[in-house]
């Protein structure tokens, strides 16, 4: 079975707490439709979130 993951899309963004939340509504909605979406910090500016699209 070959899987495979391709970024769509990805953007920096100032952080905030609750970021993760939308992430996850989106997972959640939007799985059927093969996206997946993911929320990372910088691991140089910790003010800094990545966020990713996904196409699975």
């Amino acid at each position: 079975m070959d899987s495979k993951v391709e970024v769509l899309s990805t953007v920096r963004i100032n952080y905030q707490q609750d970021l993760y939340k939308i992430v996850d509504a989106l997972n959640r909605s939007l799985k059927d439709q093969d996206l997946m979406f993911g929320l990372a910090l910088d691991k140089n500016e910790q003010e800094t979130a990545i966020f990713t699209i996904y196409k699975t």
